[in-house]
């Protein structure tokens, strides 16, 4: 309901606004109606989350984030605390009647083809906003982590800019790869964020995706999805690990 209705304000903004301020407008209209799910979400006890260190990013100047990707929410999750962000986000979801409208007005970028996404990826961190892509490129199907691709590493050498990781903990496996829309999940789901390090610009691509892979293993390793990351979807747990 809260995706449908912002559709019908998003649709005709994208026409009528200017790009930047309609980019303004999406981002933060996107920030706010997540909020109000995931308050509701907060409220009812279906979550337990904690997202308060993205906050310290406010202010900060262009850089790409770069979180770990156990679930289809985390995008949802990460959106409503930054109001300058531009994700990263495959065809489907732009073409989404749900999803679709919003994400044009507040110039999401699209991942195909890969040299257009790279060239839009990198315009709109030269204008000063936070790029939000996940390294794995899908969710996470292995503990801790799957195989990174390269773009994350072009796009920052390109731009000129820092990789700020990101590392995201949820003990369900909820809304994770294999996982059916119509199986209840145990409730409530944990679900924080913390930030890890910020890599400067690489000059060499392959170099620094080895390292940050790397990196990633390290301080995800015995993370609350490595409970069940790995394993056959009928094997998930069927309680939450306290």
């Amino acid at each position: 309901m809260i995706c449908l209705s912002w559709t019908v304000i998003a649709l005709p903004l994208f026409v009528l606004l200017p790009r930047r301020l309609g980019t303004a407008a999406g981002r933060y209209g996107i920030m706010g109606g997540f909020r109000i799910y995931t308050g509701w979400l907060t409220l009812v006890r279906a979550y337990r989350l904690d997202l308060r260190a993205i906050d310290a990013l406010r202010g900060e100047p262009a850089c790409i984030l770069a979180p770990n990707h156990p679930c289809m929410i985390d995008a949802l999750l990460i959106l409503t605390r930054h109001p300058n962000v531009a994700c990263v986000m495959k065809t489907e979801v732009l073409n989404n009647v749900f999803l679709g409208s919003g994400a044009r007005l507040a110039r999401y970028v699209c991942n195909e083809p890969p040299l257009q996404m790279i060239r839009e990826a990198v315009a709109d961190l030269q204008r000063g906003g936070m790029l939000l892509l996940f390294p794995e490129g899908t969710r996470s199907i292995q503990a801790p982590i799957n195989a990174l691709k390269a773009s994350v590493g072009v796009i920052a050498k390109r731009a000129a800019v820092p990789v700020q990781t990101l590392f995201i903990e949820t003990d369900s496996p909820y809304l994770g790869k294999g996982w059916s829309l119509l199986r209840r999940p145990p409730l409530p789901i944990t679900y924080r964020a913390r930030l890890g390090r910020r890599f400067e610009p690489p000059e060499d691509v392959r170099g620094f995706m080895a390292q940050l892979e790397a990196y990633y293993h390290d301080e995800l390793a015995g993370s609350l999805q490595s409970k069940w990351l790995g394993s056959t979807p009928s094997s998930y747990p069927s309680s939450n690990a306290q």
